[in-house]
């Protein structure tokens, strides 16, 4: 339980600072943020292919949820993998490799005909992409002091939100508008349009993404010894290396809070469109254009709630804040389905909580793990919460079949998500453990050490 003393509030950044990491942002982001939005519509873009491709090919809810869903089983199986090479051949190498794969099996699923080629494409799409997202944030941690890593985090993040903000209305407007063209459906353009620019900035990574700053050409030798002086001195604990993270309790706690919140993401990214139809609209563009306001809205209050905690350095109860408030507007929907503008507004809240709680909870192992057993460690963290992108779209869209309502399923998913945050109230640790000095040290060095102590310092 948080402690009552006040958290430290980060100090005001230099000019020079601020220039050289809003230039760093600039040269390293455009890259990554578009990654993570072509990752995420590759994701879940079947949410608007099923608008029609359930009734085309013969699949039932409980056959799409399972497809869906089965892209976490081999994403699982491979993201720490994944990111034990990245540490081998660089960030560079890995990630052209994931967007280039992941988009070629993306196209492929155009020519999805059966549910065991759906279930067989969404497989393979897990395993190429597995490492994508664990990686950059690793990657992150090269460049940015604990100071800035929930914003850029978010930022990064952010990718998902703008994915459905961008990508919904284009994706309704793809089904609706290219069906027929060239003798193919709707949602066989959709998957072929939005899985080659995947590969096109796989080689793009080849040519212009650098491993660290120690590759960056375009900073001086000043500047890049105090982004690498920055970065490093964010390293903490006393483990070495994957085996290090292993026995790390404080991971497994992490993992299951990351996990409940990533059931309550892919509720909004896989169900939305669906949820939407259910609340009365009609057409792929309706929904695809009334999507972006949950979506927008989700972007917005990322940003602003990871800024804040950025500013205040406090993670748990803005994180825990996030799982509860999730928890209610998902528990609410059932209640207001038969008000577009309420089914609307609670979908809006459930959007902004879940993606909001997402880069303030992933900052906290970037913060503590130690540059050793980061890769591992956040890898292990994200796969195991993963499993919330395979248990959340199955268990829905299961419920749906049996009982033709999305309710209980969605009571669930609020189940999870208040459990999320007791987790992260009463279980995670977000500060740094600090080694007793002598037999008498003060309070504050024993506060910092276990759940609830708020008041980290400064970088």
């Amino acid at each position: 339980m948080a402690d009552s003393a006040a958290p430290a509030v980060a100090q005001a950044p230099s000019r020079d600072e601020t220039q050289l990491y809003s230039r760093i942002g600039w040269r390293i982001f455009p890259l990554v943020l578009l990654g993570y939005i072509f990752a995420y519509l590759d994701r879940i873009n079947i949410g608007f292919a099923a608008l029609h491709m359930k009734a085309d090919l013969g699949f039932t809810d409980a056959v799409y949820g399972l497809g869906a869903g089965i892209f976490f089983a081999s994403y699982l199986a491979f993201e720490v993998p994944s990111n034990l090479l990245l540490q081998k051949i660089g960030a560079r190498l890995t990630l052209a490799r994931i967007m280039i794969c992941w988009g070629i099996t993306s196209s492929c699923m155009m020519f999805v005909r059966t549910p065991a080629m759906f279930y067989t494409l969404r497989v393979l799409l897990g395993m190429f992409e597995a490492g994508f997202t664990p990686g950059v944030v690793f990657y992150l941690t090269l460049w940015y002091p604990k100071a800035r890593l929930a914003r850029v985090t978010a930022l990064f993040l952010s990718g998902g939100v703008l994915a459905g903000l961008v990508g919904s209305p284009l994706s309704g407007l793809i089904v609706d508008s290219m069906a027929g063209l060239h003798g193919l459906r709707g949602w066989q353009w959709l998957f072929l349009l939005e899985g080659v620019p995947s590969v096109l900035l796989g080689l793009a990574c080849l040519l212009w993404l650098p491993n660290g700053p120690h590759e960056a050409r375009w900073l001086s030798d000043d500047e890049r010894q105090s982004v690498l002086e920055g970065a490093s001195q964010e390293s903490h604990g006393k483990h070495a290396g994957f085996a290090g993270a292993l026995r790390d309790f404080n991971v497994y706690a992490i993992a299951l809070a990351w996990f409940t919140v990533i059931c309550g993401t892919y509720v909004i990214s896989f169900w939305l469109p669906l949820m939407l139809r259910h609340a009365g609209l009609h057409t792929a563009s309706q929904i695809g254009l009334w999507s972006t306001i949950p979506y927008g809205l989700g972007a917005i209050g990322m940003l602003v709630l990871s800024l804040h905690s950025d500013r205040t350095l406090e993670r748990r109860w803005h994180a825990a804040g996030c799982a509860l408030a999730g928890a209610a507007a998902l528990g609410s929907l059932p209640f207001v389905w038969s008000s577009f503008p309420l089914a609307l507004a609670s979908l809006s809240v459930a959007t902004i909580s879940v993606f909001g709680a997402m880069p303030i909870l992933f900052s906290v192992p970037m913060t503590l793990l130690p540059r050793s057993s980061a890769p591992g460690g956040i890898a292990l963290i994200n796969s195991i919460g993963q499993t919330g992108g395979f248990l959340s779209p199955f268990v829905v869209g299961w419920v749906k079949t049996y009982t033709g309502s999305f309710d209980f399923g969605l009571y669930f998913m609020a189940l999870l998500l208040a459990l999320g945050a007791c987790v992260i109230l009463f279980v995670v640790r977000t500060t740094a453990q600090i080694p007793n000095e002598s037999a008498d040290e003060s309070g504050p060095a024993r506060l910092a050490s276990r759940p609830g102590a708020e008041s980290e310092k400064s970088a």
